[in-house]
């Protein structure tokens, strides 16, 4: 397969393989633990999705992107949302501008704090559902519209945005339609014994790591441009197809744990985010072409913010990634298979 491909494509990827070990081993100078974290949120970045991150504050959600904006030399933006933080705080706002030389007036857009490449908007759901809707054109068409002009956003584009879990005080659940522009979602549980004594011999004695930039935006976006170009044999799409119909209840491919536990179903952005995801896993293998096994380890951080429980789930105390989980198991690969 390799004789096949393009010299100057397996040039880039090779290259591309190098450039993630290089940014992930930045962020490890910083971050102890959470690979799995770290890789989701590299992975997002460099196929062109953005991350919804989950957890408890104080478990380095915010030092994990902020270090990210070292390492890859991006514009970085942080935005602390609040239950009085407005839509105009963070597009930005048209102000009257005076001309000190000829004493002229007129109207001058002042950008916000989203025209940046890496937004980290943090406890996005504790500001209300208007201004977390204030989110959506950004992420999903790279432009922000107002006062009836439309201005472009530097490339690459990249949100990442954490929540509080919805149990908690003083927080509103994101709308299904803004969770569906989320590529992945990602929960970050706590540190291990051994990992929390690192960050506290780090943190309290004065260590501070320098983290280089290792990659630019140029690079990314060539990236997010190779992953495209990676093959997905058809009957490889048609699993990654099947697996995401399957969380339809009534579905044709619907498992009896869906059918009882689940209320609403993933998108058609399910079937891409996997597929994209995928993509890249089979680059970072060196093959350019997916596997089955790639589509299974993107699956369930790309569908568990798209799969909505009903009453009965809930009551009984089933959790998505339960439903996920036996939707994989009971999902044949080869479409034969079905009985």
């Amino acid at each position: 397969m390799a004789s096949q491909v393009d010299p100057a494509v397996a040039k880039a990827a090779e290259e591309l393989r190098g450039k993630y070990e290089a940014v992930s081993a930045e962020i490890g100078k910083a971050i102890v633990g959470h690979e799995t974290i770290v890789d989701g949120v590299l992975t997002a970045l460099f196929v062109g999705g953005h991350v919804l991150i989950e957890g408890v504050p104080g478990l380095g959600k915010t030092y994990l992107i902020r270090t990210l904006s070292q390492a890859v030399d991006l514009k970085f933006s942080r935005i602390q949302f609040t239950p009085d933080l407005m839509p105009a705080d963070i597009i930005g706002t048209t102000i009257i501008s005076e001309d000190p030389a000829y004493g002229q007036r007129s109207f001058k857009f002042e950008q916000g704090p989203l025209f940046a490449q890496i937004i980290l908007a943090d406890e996005i759901n504790r500001a209300t559902p208007k201004t977390q809707s204030a989110m959506l054109e950004a992420m999903q068409e790279h432009s922000v519209t107002t006062g009836g002009t439309s201005y472009k956003l530097q490339q690459p584009f990249f949100v990442m945005a954490t929540q509080n879990p919805i149990e908690q005080e003083g927080t509103y659940p994101l709308p299904e339609a803004q969770l569906d522009r989320f590529m992945f979602k990602l929960v970050v549980n706590y540190s291990t014994k051994d990992e929390l004594k690192t960050i506290v011999d780090r943190t309290t004695a004065g260590y501070k790591p320098e983290i280089k930039a290792v990659m630019t935006g140029d690079e990314i976006v060539g990236t997010q441009n190779l992953v495209r170009r990676v093959i997905m044999a058809p009957h490889v799409q048609d699993y990654a197809i099947r697996a995401t119909i399957a969380t339809h209840p009534g579905g044709d491919y619907a498992i009896d744990a869906t059918n009882k536990y689940v209320r609403w179903g993933a998108s058609p952005r399910a079937a891409q985010a996997i597929t994209l995801a995928a993509k890249l896993k089979a680059l970072l293998d060196g093959r350019f072409n997916t596997s089955f096994s790639d589509v299974q380890q993107v699956y369930l951080p790309a569908m568990r913010h798209r799969v909505l429980l009903n009453f009965e789930g809930e009551a009984e105390g089933i959790s998505v990634d339960d439903v996920l989980r036996e939707v994989l198991e009971k999902t044949p690969t080869m479409a034969e298979a079905v009985a």
